[in-house]
């Protein structure tokens, strides 16, 4: 079936159309499924750097700058890297290509990659001179980082937003979008990579070019937008003043072209959904309503009060865990059906192939913004293949269950409103 929706994908693409002519920049765009070519930075370092080619600014070539780490590269032993499952990690607002990032995914046995979509190079990794282990610096905003000579597009509002309307090759959205397809393609043409076992995880803006990217290259065997969804000119996102700002005709093409909703429709590739019930950001009535746009199998997994930033989103194990699933044949995490009142409780189905360990309800009665609102966490059981929790209070106008397996990985239900 992969196969299938790759052919349809390259038949859709076969004929150029110019950009000005489709109200859908995304179609006739082959290229991006072509290796880019690429030239080492470095190429002896456990963390390895590249630059490739990017997607041009009004007929102007562009290049991306990023890092890339296998198993082998970091013990400094090429011959372990054999048919390596891959994956490709998409920063946030404020981000670039982390080091750090792509070492954690290496160590977890994979050949991991990460751009810079400022059109930004970051400082070459440093080393402990005793441990030779990573230095790694915390405040990620004080990154060192400089402007490619063949820069791309920066990661402002003006690229986000404004520039929306005529020619499309100043429109950040499409050009991350391609950054992403091409440090796909590239990592699928390494020798020791597995083509056909690749994965896809953003954090933040990161998370929205993933919700992008996995329903346009379904190359990809799994992927998980932390944060990131669609519907961002609804609601409370932070993005919304920004789109509303545009001409009534900009802000029509920028939902149609680029919010995700227009997209996740389309999406064929497991996707692993992860947020927090108070995020400013990617609030979660937009969050659920792109979650429910998906037909691919998905899952969820939403943390009372999660921070937003890159290190609390790449850390959840669950993320992991959902790719090992897809890429590696290792247990799936839990899955949960729709919940359902009967009488005074709430039931969930639930099947699981690694025993299971708690059961929790969470809900909210504010009626504040959702970033402001406070929850209430009640304890559930497991019984009989389904989640039993006590019915939340009548006043209660959100809420969801969540389930913990022994690996302590949690996954939730779908978010209820009411």
């Amino acid at each position: 079936m992969r196969d299938l929706f790759t052919s349809i994908m390259l038949l859709s693409m076969t004929v150029p159309l110019a950009a000005e002519e489709t109200s859908d920049p995304f179609v006739a765009r082959p290229e991006w499924l072509n290796t880019p070519t690429m030239r080492w930075v470095d190429r002896t370092a456990p963390i390895r750097s590249l630059i490739y080619s990017g997607e041009s600014v009004k007929g102007q070539p562009t290049e991306v700058f990023a890092f890339y780490a296998t198993p082998g590269t970091l013990a400094s032993d090429e011959s372990l890297d054999k048919k390596l499952p891959g994956v490709v990690l998409v920063h946030g607002g404020g981000g670039t290509a982390f080091a750090e990032w792509v070492q954690l995914w290496a160590e977890r046995g994979y050949a991991a990659i990460a751009m810079d979509l400022s059109g930004r190079r970051p400082s070459l990794p440093k080393y402990d001179a005793a441990t030779k282990t990573l230095t790694i610096e915390r405040d990620h905003r004080k990154i060192e980082r400089e402007r490619l000579p063949l820069a791309g597009l920066d990661h402002t509002h003006l690229e986000k937003f404004d520039n929306i309307g005529g020619d499309v090759s100043d429109d950040w959205p499409l050009h991350a979008v391609a950054s992403v397809m091409k440090a796909h393609s590239l990592l699928r043409s390494f020798p020791e990579v597995n083509a056909e076992r690749t994965a896809l995880t953003g954090i933040s803006w990161g998370g929205y070019t993933t919700c992008l990217v996995a329903s346009l290259d379904p190359r990809f065997r799994a992927a998980v937008p932390v944060y990131g969804c669609g519907y961002l000119y609804e609601g409370e996102s932070v993005q919304k003043p920004s789109i509303d700002k545009l001409p009534e005709d900009r802000r029509a093409d920028w939902i149609r072209r680029y919010d995700p909703s227009s997209q996740l429709g389309k999406c064929q590739v497991p996707i692993l959904f992860v947020n927090g019930t108070n995020d400013v950001h990617y609030p979660l009535d937009s969050y659920q309503r792109s979650f429910d746009l998906v037909p691919a199998p998905k899952m969820m997994r939403i943390e009372v009060k999660m921070p937003h930033g890159h290190p609390p989103g790449w850390q959840p194990k669950e993320i992991g865990l959902f790719i090992d699933s897809y890429l590696k044949g290792t247990p799936p995490l839990p899955t949960v059906g729709k919940p359902s009142r009967a009488g005074n409780e709430v039931r969930v189905p639930v099947t699981a192939a690694v025993p299971l360990k708690s059961a929790a309800l969470h809900y909210t009665t504010g009626t504040e913004k959702r970033s402001d609102r406070d929850w209430t966490t009640v304890p559930a059981t497991l019984t009989d293949g389904a989640i039993v929790a006590p019915a939340p209070p009548a006043d209660a106008n959100t809420w969801f269950v969540t389930v913990t397996d022994e690996r302590d990985a949690m996954v939730s239900s779908i978010v209820i409103f009411e």
